[in-house]
């Protein structure tokens, strides 16, 4: 892995995209609702390529998009990403029908997408899922348009009917939900005993009968809901994966996306720096700017080795992923960890060096601190990624 610095081309890509962002993106984000799908927003980032890259990029690239977009409008960064977690299970795991369905739409920012893992008793341990998916008949799986079913038609007259499924249980803490158009679902298709081994992922329209959400009023403002299936029809068509084998699906997912997850909290941490360097700059306070004083010379320093402290970690996590090194899960974790902690420290403390007028409402630090606080919960705990970097350390110790 390289030294970090970024590449002449990689800095323009930056400027770019955060351009991009101040001229097109923040302007439709200011006019959107808290807590609903902006669903101009998600068009502008399909008609800008933005959405593409996320299907045709690494996980650097994906970290440099969201942390330069983080800098410049938390909205947009979080439209693009929540389309990437949602759709990147059909991008990687799906069919060869699923991608052709699916993935075009995403990349025009036509169809949002959502991943529903968590749920009402499943958030941190997330193989404890309880959703069911439960068997009808007793039909072998088919896999559309593999070469094996092609030849089993061939052989047999009378092929096996498709496998089907009934979804029932509730999911929960889904952003996007309930207003996007498919839902990469992640049910229990084995005995609760298996944990792990007994999830499958189904790639769920949302039009499918028995399938309902409501939205939930959080503090974070992005859309947040509930899901309820009732009895909602699946079938081996909608598979992501191999039955049994949704568990991996999730992980894949989540070891990709969570370094990118400490990318948008570097970049917000950024914002805030800039916002306080340029406040103690100009701010007198005791006969002089705030930024003579040493006590607030030394917090801005301090938060400043914060922010590239995790802005390496983050890098590093992301470069292994993409050079496929050894531990990924680790890094990710790390990653994810040290860069949510950092920004929830960083924007504290930019609160705290400007005053009161940090809390009012519309202003930029009010607004982070609101932001900051759910990515040291969702796809995975700060406690979570703790206990997933003490596992894969003591994994590597008894090899």
């Amino acid at each position: 892995m390289g030294n970090f610095s970024l590449d002449p081309g990689q800095q323009a890509r930056c400027a770019e995209v955060r351009d991009l962002a101040r001229q097109h993106l923040a302007p439709l984000a200011e006019k959107g609702e808290q807590g609903r799908v902006n669903r101009p927003l998600v068009a502008e980032l399909g008609r800008l390529g933005l959405l593409d890259r996320l299907f045709t990029s690494g996980a650097l690239d994906l970290c440099l998009m969201r942390e330069s977009l983080a800098q410049v409008s938390t909205e947009a960064e979080t439209a693009l990403a929540l389309q990437g977690l949602g759709a990147h299970p059909v991008h990687a795991h799906g069919t060869e029908a699923q991608r052709a369905r699916w993935l075009p739409e995403v990349r025009a920012g036509r169809a949002v997408a959502a991943f529903a893992l968590s749920e009402p008793g499943a958030g941190s341990d997330a193989a404890a899922l309880e959703l069911r998916a439960t068997r009808q008949g007793r039909g072998a799986v088919s896999i559309s348009g593999s070469a094996a079913g092609r030849d089993r038609s061939r052989r047999d007259p009378h092929p096996p009917t498709p496998q089907k499924w009934l979804l029932s249980g509730e999911k929960t803490w889904i952003s996007n939900a309930p207003e996007a158009d498919f839902y990469t679902v992640f049910a229990r298709t084995g005995d609760p005993g298996t944990r792990a081994g007994g999830v499958t992922a189904f790639l769920v329209p949302a039009d499918r009968p028995g399938l309902t959400g409501a939205p939930l009023d959080m503090l974070s403002p992005h859309p947040i809901g509930t899901l309820t299936f009732d009895d909602v029809p699946v079938t081996a068509d909608d598979v992501l994966g191999e039955p049994g084998a949704g568990f991996r699906v999730a992980m894949n997912t989540l070891n990709l996306f969570r370094p990118s997850v400490g990318a948008f909290a570097v970049g917000m941490a950024r914002a805030a720096l800039d916002a306080t360097l340029a406040h103690t700059a100009r701010r007198e306070a005791f006969g002089g700017p705030l930024k003579d004083l040493q006590t607030v010379a030394h917090q801005v320093a301090d938060m400043a080795l914060r922010v590239e402290s995790a802005r390496l970690m983050v890098y590093a996590a992301a470069s292994a992923y993409d050079e496929g090194a050894d531990g990924v899960p680790r890094r990710a974790a790390m990653a994810k960890l040290l860069a949510t902690e950092t920004a929830q420290h960083v924007i504290d403390t930019a609160v705290q060096l400007h005053g009161a007028r940090a809390l009012r409402r519309g202003h930029l630090l009010e607004h982070l601190y609101r932001e900051v606080r759910a990515p040291r919960i969702y796809e995975g705990a700060s406690e979570v990624q703790r206990a997933i970097i003490a596992r894969e350390l003591y994994k590597e110790e008894t090899r």
